[in-house]
């Protein structure tokens, strides 16, 4: 049958056709017989003709179907053993089965038949132990993209060397700004005469400069104290390896003439908007300034911030001008607001219960509603001592609820000072962030890069000794409507004690200030005394910790619990402050269990080695002098190990710069 006639639409017709025709010529027949004997052989030949052609088409087209299905297999094979793409064939021991001599030239072999993956590429194992689809290995310095197909133990190659060639360069090329400021340029240079200040301004401007042309960076000064600089990243890849030893060399070559100029550096990076990385910059430049200045913030738009520098304790650059506008400021919103929830930290200390008892003096003062949020089940001993003393003062204990009562009391009137921490996920109760909008925040640490978000007013001092210290010097500038309760002005003091080590520590002059003026309205230091003592059982425990100690560098060491024997935070953070008195120790870190799944670790340090920094390579913070972290899901001697790594990077940094 012809193949046009295979499809109904036309073969029905063409049957009815062929039987008019055919009825017509037997009627003619009857008529005239020569005539519809013409008509027949009229008919039959076209159809004869059509049949022939047709089966001749049917047979050229068996052919030439027959000689593409030979050129297709052909291609196909010569696709398979020469498209420049990489095909291997394995069995479940990791044996190579079969691979085309592409790959095997890749390999720079004959064959990989019969050879084991573990010989030839072991960065494949992982890949397929973890059946992953597909994934960028190294072999044989080129860079191929794997897709692994697992039912068929089968893996394709494609070389994306190239590729990759070019998206380090795209990625190397693009620009980063970075903004440079003088952090104390116009403290030194308030009493300078004309001269040594232009040769101050001459020396630091040529140390940038000589650091800028070494480097490839293009540096402007835009003001006295404040230069902008423009690079690309693989520039800032390599100041990352040498841990901008620019800040050292800036410090110390202005120390030989009597002064310590020191810098803070804002990098903006990884975006190729010029405003965006602007923005990033300013941003990264806040971050190391209050944080406290000598160092190098990198922020990043995914919200990473890598940190450099931060050596040198703080300068103190409070002045009472700010002390008071931030008073006044938080007076006006104390006003505002129909009710004031203040809020410290989890397992809160002496500082957080301290200057919560403080802001909520500057409310009474204020005549507002104030309500202290704790939870009395985390409570270290020193505090319960301290709660234990607060309870016979009914009017002052009848302010500390619950966070579940501070969630049912909140409204959108509501003012939240957060004191003594700054990250949401330290806070008492973190739902009460997520309720109340109109939040402050108060603090003397060194900010981090997890903050609260949209605070109203923000006061974040790191060259103050603790936020007992600030929020007395906010006691100062508020209205004299009462005075201040002896309890009130002991647990303020006590906050204070606490945290500079009983004034060995982080102690300014505002530090004896603050302490002459809680003092002068009845502190009670006797009383601050009791809260502080302990009991046999905790020295004991601090003492079986300390007698674990060994020294890891000259100068560092380091004391460890063990799995058995769990200690809360507060005998770990006294075991590491007993270390530091010891003679021949500058850093100590102590490591020990606080529960079945928690890991603490206490670092302190008299200032040469940044603790701080260390503590925040193992996901924590704090101080130069003063840090800790917590670690889940290892045991003391991971923690141990993880510690160890994290000093050498440090170490090993510092030898570099």
């Amino acid at each position: 049958m012809p193949a046009f006639l295979e499809k109904r639409s036309i073969r029905y017709p063409f049957y009815g056709l062929i039987g008019v025709t055919v009825v017509l010529l037997i009627v003619l027949l009857l008529y005239n017989w020569i005539l519809s004997l013409a008509g027949f052989f009229a008919m039959f030949i076209p159809l004869y003709y059509m049949f022939v052609v047709d089966r001749r088409q049917r047979k050229e087209m068996e052919d030439y179907i027959a000689t593409l299905s030979y050129r297709v297999k052909k291609v196909g094979e010569e696709a398979l053993l020469e498209l420049p793409i990489g095909i291997m064939l394995i069995n479940e021991e990791y044996t190579i089965e079969w691979a085309n001599p592409y790959l095997s030239s890749c390999f720079d072999e004959d064959t990989l038949l019969g050879k084991s993956l573990y010989d030839v590429a072991d960065s494949l194992i992982p890949l397929i132990k973890q059946e992953a689809k597909t994934e960028v290995i190294t072999l044989h310095d080129k860079k191929f993209r794997v897709i692994h197909k697992p039912e068929e133990r089968l893996l394709y190659f494609f070389d994306v060397t190239e590729q990759a060639e070019i998206e380090k360069l795209y990625l190397n090329e693009r620009t980063a700004i970075a903004i440079i400021f003088l952090d104390n340029y116009d403290d030194l240079t308030q009493g300078m005469d004309d001269q040594m200040r232009g040769s101050l301004n001459n020396l630091v401007t040529s140390i940038l400069n000589k650091w800028a042309n070494d480097n490839g960076i293009f540096l402007k000064r835009i003001s006295s104290e404040r230069f902008i600089a423009v690079f690309n990243e693989e520039i800032l890849h390599s100041l990352e390896k040498g841990k901008f030893s620019i800040l050292d060399e800036v410090r110390e070559m202005t120390s030989k003439q009597n002064t310590s100029f020191t810098l803070s550096i804002g990098v903006g990076t990884g975006v190729s908007s010029l405003p965006e990385l602007g923005l990033l910059a300013q941003s990264s430049l806040d971050l190391a300034l209050g944080r406290g200045g000598d160092q190098v913030a990198i922020k990043l738009p995914n919200g990473k911030v890598k940190f450099f520098g931060g050596k040198t304790n703080p300068i103190e650059k409070r002045t009472r001008v700010r002390a008071r506008v931030i008073s006044h400021a938080l007076r006006d919103l104390i006003i505002a607001s129909d009710k004031v929830i203040i809020m410290g930290h989890k397992n809160p200390d002496m500082d957080s219960i301290g200057s919560s008892i403080g802001i909520y003096k500057v409310a009474q003062l204020n005549q507002k509603d104030a309500y202290i949020v704790v939870n009395m089940q985390e409570m270290e001993s020193g505090v319960k001592r301290m709660m234990d003393e607060i309870r016979h003062q009914e009017k002052l204990y009848s302010r500390f609820i619950g966070p579940e009562e501070a969630l049912e009391i909140a409204t959108d009137k509501t003012l939240l000072v957060v004191v003594d921490t700054h990250k949401p996920s330290l806070v008492m109760e973190e739902r009460l962030l997520n309720k109340i909008d109109n939040v402050v925040v108060i603090d003397h640490h060194r900010r981090g890069e997890d903050f609260i978000a949209n605070p109203l007013l923000v006061y974040m001092e790191p060259y103050a000794s603790s936020t007992s210290e600030l929020v007395t010097e906010f006691l100062e500038y508020q209205p004299k409507r009462g005075k201040i309760e002896v309890i009130e002005a002991t647990a303020l003091l006590a906050g204070i004690i606490v945290d500079t080590k009983s004034f060995s520590l982080r102690t300014g002059s505002r530090t004896f200030d603050a302490a002459s003026y809680l003092r002068a309205h009845g502190a009670d230091t006797i009383l601050v005394q009791k809260f502080l003592k302990e009991d046999v059982g905790t020295y004991i425990k601090r003492s079986k910790l300390i007698e674990s100690v060994y020294f890891y560098h000259e100068g560092i060491a380091i004391a460890k619990g063990s799995e058995q024997d769990f200690n809360d935070q507060v005998i770990i953070a006294q075991a590491a402050d007993t270390l530091l008195t010891m003679n021949g120790v500058t850093a100590s870190f102590v490591i020990s269990k606080r529960s079945e799944e928690l890991i603490g670790i206490s670092a302190r340090s008299l200032g040469n080695i940044n603790v701080q920094v260390i503590m925040e390579g193992m996901k924590g913070g704090g101080h130069l002098t003063n840090a800790a972290t917590q670690l889940t899901g290892l045991t003391i001697e991971q923690a141990e190990d993880q510690l160890k790594q994290v000093i050498e990077d440090y170490l090993e940094g510092s030898t570099k710069e």
